[in-house]
């Protein structure tokens, strides 16, 4: 197929960057204008083949290797490529390569309550005259009429450009949250992000004690997708507490005081008993106890480790020590691996 398409293609493109040539050397002697190209030029290369002349599945295979700036500066073109070039199926490539590892956990109908309601569409337009444009696409362009369009805000490409321009805060999770503050080590928090594509990164609102706080410059290493549909004001539903087992990966729920918001915190389950003793007969699976440690913390620390009941566990905890909620078992390596990425220089 790609063959066939250059085949076809190639003789078309040499005539016209031939007859591009030609009109650039003669601007350059000083002969014509810029905005004064001889219609001779247009005129013979309208008798030729145009772009829009390719069958559809070629033309959508070659937009489909344009990057999203591409596509976007092609929609502007005429009405044809326009509609070509903002159809969902070419933008959700570029979604899931981009965003589909961080947002999952909303639909688009989300993006109508986040957009400036000034702003519930876009519009994209085109220049009156493209002359340049028309050398290359020929005889099915427009020139004359100033085309606009728009787009729905539950499209694809939509909620792409609201993504790639900050418009759009969405829900996510942010890993060590200020930034690795001592407080926040291997944690993670609920927020609303926003992407700075000038800088490449994201900017973050918190509500901690009912206060908003920001936080600048997130790269993408420290954020994920919620792994779980649980705010951060409710108790997530522990649903592994009878597998729990020495050695095992896990997350768990805990606030400082009452009211305020659950951040997920790492640790891994350990032995009720010395090693040494378990590792000759380990009863740990069998006892309504599980203890879990935080080896972030040094030994001694009154956050390095707990304990639970494992059949009936709830929120458990007081002031002086904080909160502990649900508990999630991670199974996933590659989950386990973006905890401990973060894992600390020196112990806290």
């Amino acid at each position: 197929m790609d063959t066939e398409m250059m085949t076809y293609m190639l003789p078309w493109l040499l005539e016209a960057l031939s007859l591009f040539f030609i009109y650039w050397f003669k601007r350059s002697r000083g002969n014509v204008s810029f905005f004064k190209f001889p219609m001779m030029y247009v005129e013979e290369l309208e008798e030729k083949n145009s772009l829009l002349d390719l069958p559809d599945l070629a033309l959508d295979s070659i937009l489909k290797k344009l990057s999203p700036a591409d596509l976007s500066r092609m929609s502007g073109v005429c009405t044809t490529l326009r509609d070509m070039c903002t159809s969902d199926h070419l933008w959700e490539r570029h979604m899931q390569k981009k965003w589909g590892g961080l947002i999952r956990s909303f639909t688009y109908r989300d993006l109508q309550w986040n957009i400036d309601s000034r702003k519930k569409h876009l519009h994209i337009e085109a220049p009156k005259k493209n002359r340049l444009a028309a050398l290359f696409l020929g005889s099915k362009l427009d020139r004359r009429a100033k085309m606009s369009s728009t787009l729905p805000v539950d499209s694809v490409m939509s909620l792409y450009l609201s993504l790639e321009t900050g418009k759009f805060w969405f829900p996510a999770q942010v890993f060590n949250r200020e930034n690795g503050h001592a407080g926040f080590v291997l944690s993670c928090y609920d927020a609303e992000l926003s992407y700075d594509r000038h800088w490449v990164n994201f900017r973050a609102r918190f509500s901690f004690n009912g206060k908003p706080t920001m936080e600048h410059g997130i790269d993408w290493n420290r954020i994920r997708a919620p792994a779980v549909e649980c705010g951060p004001h409710t108790l997530y539903p522990s649903d592994c507490l009878d597998d729990l087992k020495p050695g095992d990966h896990i997350e768990i729920q805990w606030k400082r005081k009452r009211g305020y918001p659950y951040g997920w915190w790492y640790g891994v389950v350990g032995h009720l008993e010395p090693v040494k003793r378990c590792q000759i007969y380990c009863q740990c699976l069998r006892s309504d106890r599980v203890k879990l440690e935080f080896k972030q913390y040094e030994l001694g620390s009154q956050w390095r480790e707990t304990s639970i009941w494992r059949k009936n566990h709830d929120e458990t905890g007081d002031e002086v020590n904080g909160y502990y909620g649900g508990i999630r078992k991670i199974y996933d390596k590659y989950e386990v691996s973006r905890w401990q990425q973060h894992w600390p220089a020196e112990t806290v």
